[in-house]
């Protein structure tokens, strides 16, 4: 299973340097899930950038995948990593969602980089 979060869907629908490296987990959609945190994250971004129209299109896509529900069993076990490994509180809900569905997380935010089960893709500048 894979997870991709808030910022390769950004890169992704962006077509940004990265994009084709998220493609893959993206397009495989019957392995891909989908926190509802990172639709909020993604469609909060799109809307801001480019308009509620735009939000809701990306926010279809994202849909095609596995949506998966925060729930206490989740909450609570992204509190936990969240402490462990001084995460912010979206990027605990992702490591939590992704370790208990045995999934990749494919990210390009550093706040991952070295965890176990995230496959992070540096910016080169």
């Amino acid at each position: 299973m894979n997870l991709v979060d808030s910022s390769a869907w950004l890169e992704y629908f962006a077509g940004g340097t990265l994009a084709g490296q998220v493609a893959r987990p993206i397009e495989q959609t019957d392995k891909l899930l989908v926190p509802t945190i990172v639709i909020y994250e993604v469609g909060k971004r799109v809307m801001q950038q480019r308009g509620e129209d735009a939000a809701l299109q990306v926010v279809a896509v994202m849909h095609q995948g596995t949506v998966v529900d925060l729930d206490a069993t989740i909450a609570l076990n992204a509190a936990q990593l969240g402490l462990a490994h001084k995460l912010p509180l979206a990027d605990s809900v992702i490591l939590a969602t992704a370790r208990l569905h045995a999934a990749t997380i494919w990210t390009l935010d550093a706040d991952f980089k070295g965890l176990s089960g995230a496959r992070y893709l540096a910016r080169h500048k």
